[in-house]
């Protein structure tokens, strides 16, 4: 990958970003695509890029580019959050299957790595492999 270059600072951060879904719920694999449809708008709203993604029943994993700039937990937040609302809005019925009190989608944390030292395509391999 080139390196981007922006405002007098020359970068490439991409992370490996997990979320789990509460209660290790098995509720991904009813809702997958549409999950992978939100997450794409929300980035192509945001200063991020998503490079790759892919589910399990009750995980995803993203590859996400990003600019300095930008925290990676700020990232996460408007993921977890945008996409629980985006979800909720169109498979609330199936949603609440799971999740009957709360309108929760995933678990508080998080799992971040930077892959500094991975290739983008060892990275994106692993994540095309999961599930």
């Amino acid at each position: 990958m080139k390196y981007e270059r922006k405002n007098h600072c020359k970068h490439l951060l991409m992370y490996h970003i997990i979320f789990v879904c509460k209660y290790r719920r098995k509720v991904l694999s009813g809702i997958d695509s549409e999950l992978k449809e939100v997450i794409k708008l929300i980035s192509e709203n945001s200063d991020f890029e998503i490079l790759e993604m892919e589910t399990d029943k009750d995980h995803i994993h993203l590859l996400v580019k990003s600019e300095p700039k930008i925290s990676t937990l700020s990232i996460v937040r408007r993921l977890k959050q945008e996409t629980t609302v985006g979800m909720w809005k169109e498979k609330g019925e199936y949603l609440s299957k799971f999740y009957r009190r709360e309108k929760t989608l995933w678990s508080d944390g998080y799992f971040v790595s930077s892959i500094g030292n991975v290739s983008k395509e060892a990275a994106e391999y692993y994540i095309r492999n999961q599930g």
